[in-house]
């Protein structure tokens, strides 16, 4: 057997190098996009992270957004061993699933029905042809920065054209699913309204995320008092499609009821996808909505979906037990940290002279290397990512783990103390100088 220990990071990537594409499980742990040698972690606690060569780092990733209480928090790691103790996987229905279910459906007032699943990515493409089916058409849009998983129809780059079907985006998505797919400049209520004058009657669904936060993030604008979201669901319904609302990343951490909790008055979306808080850390998504919709899926109706892990019984444990920390108190602690941090940032930047935009969506926010406002993705791709570059190292020099690219939604946890806080505000001034280094 080979051995995992007494080894550095350097070490470490070299050795996954050989046995893993790029060297890692997910792209942006390479760090690519910052280059320099991923830190290895060997553990956390609360709002600390340990790497293999034995630093210390202030977390400001959570794991992409589950670890919303910190990590290791005693209630998950104490409620995931008592379920391990019972048994890892059944295969057959459990309490927990149901338990969960019915939490996440407390707290979403658009949801009647929810399924569990593996990943977000899994729910992503579960809600597409759950779509596809309910409405006999064959047309997903989506919007250029929102990242919904890689499902092949959503890997997909924009056209020539704002009514043009796409083409691939990735290697291995083939043009034939592509073209099943249009994408749209985030925001851009014309190009919307254009696009189902003209194709209206083949578009299956619209899929958005609530509040973009994987080309860092955007919130939605309103325009004569309809924010996006709403405008989209309206839309889509007047040409008998359905709206899809992404959650997997603002779920349950832009507020109690996700960004729904945010901008939801007056409108709803026909189905929503969840991951990452839901499962406190461990592999798990849901996608659910309205009972007709979901009455469609196998097998009681003829839409096939199904996972050998899916209500897995450690999964839902350290979900139920991380929604048991997520009171009211909890929310408005991780509000008021948010805010904290955002004005420790934006002041080191704006004392070193750094252009920079700092945009929230509930807790969640992102920190923008640029003067104007980020609309959508052309605008996110302006940024001065080499700025963004330096102000990284010197923060992971300095103990503090930011996402490792300019393109991500920065996370915080109830465990970011106010002592956290500090150790972060002693590292912003030199960072801040950094980024401002040509």
């Amino acid at each position: 057997m080979t051995s995992t220990s007494s080894t550095s990071s350097a070490d470490l990537f070299s050795r996954a190098q050989q046995v893993i594409p790029s060297g890692v499980n997910s792209p942006v742990r390479a760090f690519g996009s910052v280059g320099g040698t991923p830190p290895f972690l060997t553990s956390a606690k609360g709002a600390l992270l340990q790497d293999a060569d034995g630093r210390e780092y202030v977390d400001l990733v959570g794991s992409w957004g589950p670890m919303i209480l910190g990590h290791a928090e005693e209630r998950v790691v104490e409620a995931v061993r008592e379920a391990a103790g019972r048994g890892l996987s059944f295969g057959a229905p459990q309490a927990g699933e149901v338990t969960l279910a019915e939490e996440v459906i407390s707290r979403v007032g658009p949801l009647e029905q929810l399924r569990l699943v593996n990943s977000g990515t899994e729910a992503t493409m579960s809600a597409l042809r759950l779509a596809r089916a309910a409405t006999g058409r064959d047309v997903i849009v989506k919007f250029a920065g929102c990242y919904h998983g890689h499902v092949d129809a959503l890997l997909a780059e924009a056209g020539s054209g704002v009514a043009t079907f796409a083409m691939p985006g990735s290697a291995g998505v083939t043009a034939a699913t592509a073209r099943d797919t249009v994408v749209l400049p985030y925001g851009d209520r014309d190009a919307v309204t254009a696009l189902f004058a003209e194709r209206g009657g083949e578009i299956a669904a619209v899929i958005t995320e609530a509040a973009p936060a994987n080309m860092g993030v955007v919130p939605p604008q309103e325009e004569d008092g309809i924010g996006f979201n709403r405008f989209l669901s309206e839309t889509a319904h007047a040409e008998g499609a359905l709206l899809i609302s992404d959650e997997v990343l603002t779920g349950f951490r832009a507020s109690r009821e996700g960004y729904y909790g945010v901008d939801g008055e007056g409108w709803a979306p026909d189905l929503m996808t969840f991951g990452k808080v839901i499962g406190g850390g461990l592999p798990v998504g849901a996608f659910g909505g309205r009972r007709d919709l979901m009455g469609l899926l196998a097998p009681s109706g003829p839409v096939y979906q199904a996972g050998t892990l899916s209500g897995n019984p450690l999964a839902t444990a350290a979900g139920l037990a991380t929604f048991a920390g997520l009171d009211e108190t909890a929310y408005s602690r991780l509000g008021s940290t948010s805010r904290a941090l955002q004005q420790l940032v934006a002041d080191a930047l704006t004392a070193a002279g750094v252009p920079h935009v700092v945009q929230t969506a509930g807790t969640l926010f992102s920190v923008f290397f640029r003067e104007q406002p980020v609309t959508g993705y052309e605008d996110a791709k302006a940024q001065d990512t080499e700025a963004f570059t330096r102000f990284f190292h010197a923060m992971l020099e300095a103990g503090v783990y930011l996402p490792p690219s300019a393109f991500e939604a920065w996370f915080v946890s109830t465990a970011h103390t106010p002592e956290v806080l500090d150790r972060i505000a002693s590292a912003l001034p030199g960072a801040a100088r950094a980024a401002a280094s040509a």
